[in-house]
């Protein structure tokens, strides 16, 4: 099963400068150890010390916000399209 994740900028550098990764799972879960096994270290960067994601971090399914889904148990199909999007805050 792949599934196309987006990289942001910021992450590239554990993709090898790669914009987006190609991943296997059928949740997101299962994605973000796929994504960890392909790109050493994002995981930590993306998940806390429980797994959780880090809550400046969104993730999207085809556009749609996971957090209004179900969460990490997010369902993922063939050719989907995860996006990883770093909360962005200014004054």
């Amino acid at each position: 099963m792949a599934i196309k994740v987006l990289i942001p900028t910021p992450l590239q550098k554990l993709t090898h400068d790669k914009p987006t990764v190609e991943c296997s799972g059928s949740t997101v879960v299962e994605l973000l150890e796929s994504l960890e096994s392909n790109c050493p270290g994002i995981k930590g960067r993306l998940c806390d010390d429980q797994g959780e994601l880090r809550r400046f971090v969104n993730f999207y399914v085809n556009s749609e916000d996971i957090r209004f889904l179900d969460g990490i148990n997010t369902a993922l199909n063939d050719g989907d399209e995860v996006s990883i999007i770093p909360a962005i805050a200014g004054g």
